[in-house]
């Protein structure tokens, strides 16, 4: 009996699918369908603003494939891809402020090029780490979610004095994650469904992330908004390479790439920073704008350019153990 095509085999069959085609669905639904969306009820819930729970849902069946007496990789990975999101974006933008002042260049403002590099999409991460990781990548979005928000922007713009560690917000991230370790470390059964059910998750998990974006946004950004947004998915290559050097041998995998993004909700932060120090105010809304662009193009590249890191690693060990196998030969014909 010929076997019935799958939409969502075929979805997995794409680079990036199971992250890029709910997201898209997402985008082009509050972009052309809001009305829908919003219509309230489990409509809106399940489908624009549904991300915390679906998040924290994601955080507690990953949790549940976490052993326990592994439990340091993870925060070491989410102390290196927190540390090289922040050195990179701070610096850069720095520098353009030194050189070009508040301006910025190319109509790129120091404020935008920060918050944007600095502020990672955790959830497309997730959905990555689900795909090209490992439960020690996904177990990192605990640090990894630290640079969520203005807290590093404000630092690093020279507000400290009005930033605080959003604590709540980290225990908040901890609270499901705990959950499903305890979880999945008493309860095999529970350990095995969790793991089944991750990518079902995944896929509702990324349509209310999409909705959280428009297309609009990309003619409110503009040029500027576009360049920004090739700025941030060119640092995949960058956090994809350094993150090779700092893990094990046997540890290492694509995801340095994965925080190649801008999160969606960093286009709040212009704003913030503006409230606390005024004279940036002329600049936070073509920030704003600048910061939208780069978080939807980058929910797309990143996909792709993690996939495509995956599959040169990949491409490399083969080579590696073709290579070992064949001095093995040439050993055992002598």
């Amino acid at each position: 009996m010929k076997e019935k095509k799958s939409f969502f085999k075929l979805m997995q069959k794409v680079p990036g699918g199971l992250i890029i085609v709910p997201m898209l669905i997402g985008v082009l639904g509050n972009t052309f369908i809001p009305g829908v969306l919003e219509i309230g009820g489990f409509t809106t819930g399940m489908f624009k603003t549904g991300t915390a729970c679906l998040l924290g849902m994601f955080l507690l069946l990953n949790g549940a494939s976490i052993n326990v007496k592994k439990i340091g990789m993870p925060l070491y990975k989410g102390a290196v891809l927190t540390a090289m999101k922040f050195i990179f974006g701070v610096a850069f933008g720095l520098i353009v402020s030194k050189v070009c002042g508040a301006a910025g260049f190319a109509g790129i403002t120091p404020m935008a090029i920060i918050a944007a590099l600095t502020n990672s999409a955790g959830g497309l991460y997730l959905g990555l780490a689900q795909q090209y990781g490992d439960e020690t990548d996904a177990g990192a979005i605990s640090i990894l979610s630290l640079n969520d928000g203005p807290f590093f922007t404000m630092i690093a713009m020279g507000t400290a004095g009005m930033a605080s560690i959003p604590f709540n917000s980290f225990v908040a991230t901890l609270i499901p994650l705990i959950i499903g370790i305890i979880w999945g470390n008493l309860d095999e059964t529970f350990r095995k469904v969790a793991a089944d059910a991750m990518p079902i998750i995944t896929f509702f998990m990324m349509i209310p992330i999409g909705a959280g974006m428009s297309l609009l946004s990309l003619a409110q950004g503009g040029m500027a908004g576009i360049l920004l947004a090739m700025i941030s998915a060119l640092t995949a290559f960058l956090y994809f390479f350094v993150y090779q050097l700092l893990l094990p041998k046997n540890k290492r995998n694509a995801m340095g790439a994965a925080i190649g993004t801008t999160a969606a909700n960093a286009t709040s932060v212009p704003v913030s920073v503006a409230e606390v120090d005024p004279s940036l105010a002329p600049y936070a809304g073509v920030a704003t704008a600048q910061v939208a662009v780069a978080a939807i193009i980058t929910a797309f590249t990143a996909p792709i350019i993690t996939s495509f890191c995956d599959k040169q690693m990949r491409k490399k060990k083969s080579g590696i153990y073709s290579e070992e196998a064949q001095k093995e030969a040439a050993k055992e014909s002598k």
